[in-house]
């Protein structure tokens, strides 16, 4: 079988790729037809990432073997086929190639085209120009600093600011603060 993806970018408006691949190749395959469809180097960190309707992560296919407190397996691109982990037109994925940044392509299968195969995979359709694959100084810190004004961080920040340090002997703390509280402890060896 022959499964057809549709590669976009949130980054670049007419960034386009289509790769046409076996369903027998590996996911290290695809990421290779990712990086020549694009022009990138193969000397970043990338993962794939099966995902939900809403594009939430789910299944992580990384580049090498990394270790993962996932509640998933942890899956090596060079192991892991395509055909295997995807079955379904419409299953979207998401491609991240630049992980300081956690910038990625949003991939979905297209179209699945039984009884053909193909030897390597093949780019069948590409426009417009891939975005950077490592933003450089300027650009990053743009980033970090548009994140950081969405998250306005103002008095309420860290709680009520009507806080009134009194509620807490209402609380039954003040026992804390007496003369009376037994300071004493019980030292341990080790």
């Amino acid at each position: 079988m022959i499964y057809r993806f549709l590669i976009l970018s949130d980054e670049v408006d007419d960034f386009v790729r289509e790769i046409q691949i076996d369903s027998e190749a590996t996911f290290f395959d695809f990421h290779t037809a990712i990086l020549q469809s694009t022009d990138y180097n193969e000397n970043q960190m990338t993962s794939f990432f099966l995902c939900d309707d809403n594009w939430e992560k789910e299944q992580e296919i990384t580049l090498i073997e990394m270790d993962s407190s996932s509640e998933y397996d942890n899956l090596i691109m060079e192991n892991s086929i395509i055909g295997e982990l995807i079955a379904d037109e419409g299953q979207k994925l998401l491609y991240v190639f630049d992980y300081l940044s956690d910038r990625a392509f949003f991939i979905e299968l297209k179209e699945i085209i039984p009884s053909k195969s193909l030897e390597k995979a093949i780019c069948s359709l590409k426009r417009g120009k891939a975005p950077e694959q490592i933003l450089n100084e300027d650009d990053f810190i743009a980033t970090l600093t548009a994140t950081a004004s969405a998250s306005v961080l103002d008095d309420s920040f860290y709680g009520d600011e009507g806080y009134d340090l009194d509620e807490l002997d209402e609380e039954g703390f003040s026992d804390l603060d007496s003369n009376e509280a037994d300071n004493s402890y019980e030292e341990t060896n080790f």
